[in-house]
């Protein structure tokens, strides 16, 4: 790459890294948060789950947003809501404050994660394209590696606060280089328009599931049941819309191909599980082990750096044998690591745990790479970019389904005070108990995604 070429990629990058970062930073703190405005866990979940919603629910819209205004202008806007919404949460007072402040943070996250690949492969020439891919990936993953271990920092430091605080001078500065280094190109499709109704519906659609979900663990089991029904109802309606739009959001005849649709549902799964984990963990951490927050996102580092060790490498082995059988190795790990963490106790060894956790970021980057070069290659030229855009919804989605079924599950084997409760208030064998079945759920999701791939035709084992 020249030199310009070079500080595109990073001004990009530095996007993917802070999406990254933001994905795990807040998960270390929630227990402080939770403590701090003395909610329970499951309402201090939202602080996660609402920024989960609103990044799902834009993710496409923001792509397609860009191909119709610009992508510096777009790119650019996205990091001053993002700076914007991070300084806001910093300074909110309740938890009800802050969730909202998410919210607003969120639409900037959106924007960014949303335009990454597609300036990658607009601005950069086809020789170093994969090149300036692979870096913007490695930018993801760092970010998401050292989230805990910031997040952890700053809480034990100075205040949960900071997590959000330290993401203020990145903002600024990537808005500069944006501004001085992205260059200024005419809009891919100014005369397209948006879905918007098809925004509204998976806003919807989304929202109300993971509202349902959680108030079915409290005593409103009633409204938790109506969101469901609403939830039903609008992808129904989405499903409609989509079919019938002359634009669609989503192009549905993608998903004739068995094996694009299983490897997607298979990208979700997979995100459900270490999204379940990543949020139980530091519950257990600090308030079972009784360990400080450094220290437990030091602990919670083990499981990003498995993935980080083995995602490059089983992505060129799936180059050279097919992705199928890495897929199935890695869902294989999976399956074993969340055994052993369904098995840990008040009495069990941090080191024993950090091994679990690596072993289970190892077995989802075997899995991971090939996924996503399956997937992608399942899609015609035509359908890539679309196809980019969903597998990180189908990813993101993930997450937020997995943080919310898991602590369904949790709840379920607990009883009601671990949603009426504040989690530091509980015993810690109580705790142990209900986080236990947790992990035997995101077990059995993962045995499920297992099955899903003897479905996977072979012909589905070419590279992208």
């Amino acid at each position: 790459m020249t030199g310009k070429e070079l500080l595109i990629v990073l001004v990009i990058s530095l996007g993917s890294f802070m999406a990254g970062l933001d994905a795990t930073i807040v998960n270390i703190a929630l227990p402080s948060i939770a403590k701090a405005f003395n909610v329970s866990t499951v309402l201090a979940s939202w602080v996660l789950n609402a920024y989960l919603i609103i990044l799902v629910s834009l993710l496409l819209a923001a792509a397609k947003i860009g191909d119709i205004k610009g992508y510096k202008k777009v790119f650019v806007a996205g990091f001053v809501i993002f700076t914007i919404g991070s300084a806001l949460c910093g300074v909110a007072t309740s938890v009800d404050l802050l969730i909202l402040f998410r919210m607003i943070q969120a639409v900037g996250g959106a924007i960014i994660a949303a335009l990454g690949s597609v300036m990658v492969t607009s601005y950069l020439g086809e020789k170093v394209r994969g090149q300036a891919l692979g870096l913007v990936a490695m930018f993801t993953m760092l970010g998401v590696a050292l989230g805990p271990v910031i997040g952890g920092f700053l809480t034990s430091a100075f205040s949960w606060q900071y997590i959000f605080y330290v993401n203020i001078p990145v903002g600024i500065l990537a808005i500069l280089l944006g501004i001085s280094v992205i260059p200024a190109r005419t809009a891919v499709s100014p005369s397209s328009r948006l879905d918007t109704p098809g925004v509204i519906l998976i806003f919807i659609a989304l929202g109300s599931l993971i509202i349902g979900l959680n108030q079915i663990q409290t005593q409103d089991i009633g409204t938790g049941i109506e969101a469901l029904v609403l939830s039903i109802v609008s992808w129904t309606l989405l499903y409609i819309r989509e079919k019938r739009a002359l634009e669609p959001l989503i192009i549905l005849s993608v998903f004739k191909n068995r094996s694009y649709t299983v490897q997607n549902i298979n990208i979700l799964i997979l995100q459900m599980g270490l999204a379940g984990v990543m949020f139980l963990m530091p519950f257990y951490l600090e308030i079972v082990k009784e360990l400080p927050t450094g220290t437990s996102g030091a602990l919670l580092l083990s499981l990003p750096v498995g993935n980080i060790l083995t995602a490059p490498i089983a992505g060129k082995i799936s180059d050279v044998i097919g992705t199928k059988k890495p897929i199935i190795i890695g869902f294989i790990i999976m399956i074993l690591a969340l055994f052993f963490l369904s098995t840990i106790s008040v009495s069990s060894h941090t080191g024993e745990v950090a091994f679990y956790l690596f072993i289970l970021g190892a077995g989802a980057g075997i899995a991971f790479a090939p996924l996503n070069s399956a997937i992608m290659g399942e899609s015609a030229e035509s359908e890539r970019g679309m196809t980019s855009g969903l597998l990180r919804m189908m990813t993101n989605l993930g997450s937020t389904l997995g943080v919310t079924v898991t602590l369904l599950v949790a709840t379920a084997t607990l009883g009601p005070k671990m949603a009426e409760m504040a989690a530091h208030t509980l015993k810690p064998a109580d705790l142990t108990i209900a986080f236990d079945s947790a992990f035997l759920f995101a077990m059995t999701i993962q045995i499920i995604a297992l099955g899903l791939m003897l479905f996977v035709r072979k012909s589905g084992e070419r590279g992208v």
